[in-house]
């Protein structure tokens, strides 16, 4: 199947997908600041550069989108049906680099939390979902959840 858009066009909606301060971030980030947490944005230093910091609590989170980090089971992680085998790649090598990203840190003894897209989009619609999730992630931060990525 033909892209409904010319290659220019495409190319211009690809470059304007953000990697930092997407709305997805902003939202977690107000969410956690508003309960007192203070944390890092985007520190290079680390491995895959957590979009989220706690240097207190020694813990990395990432907010990852569904489409691009392949969210098992997720309706958002479909797959384009125009080029396949390029998108197929893509998704592999950006799976293989999470993987890797997130074994770098656990060698370096930083924990860490992937939140994703989806996760996001319910708590804005859910006060009770938000609550909970809130909750959670406070509860990793101190050491009583030992689950790393239930979100």
């Amino acid at each position: 199947m033909a892209d409904i858009k010319s290659p220019e066009d495409r190319s211009r909606n690809m470059r304007a997908i953000r990697s930092k301060d997407t709305k997805p971030e902003v939202y977690l980030r107000k969410l956690l600041f508003a309960q007192g947490l203070r944390y890092r944005k985007n520190v290079q230093k680390l491995p895959g550069c957590p979009d989220i910091y706690f240097a207190r609590y020694q813990t990395a989170v990432f907010v990852h989108g569904c489409f691009w980090h392949r969210h098992p089971g997720c309706k958002y992680a479909y797959m384009p049906k125009s080029r396949t085998e390029f998108w197929q790649q893509k998704f592999d090598a950006n799976t293989r680099r999470d993987e890797s990203v997130h074994e770098e840190l656990k060698t370096m003894g930083i924990r860490y939390l992937v939140v994703w897209e989806c996760t996001l989009r319910e708590m804005k619609k859910d006060q009770d979902k938000e609550r909970s999730i809130i909750a959670f992630i406070l509860s990793y931060l101190k050491g009583t959840e030992s689950s790393s990525n239930p979100l």
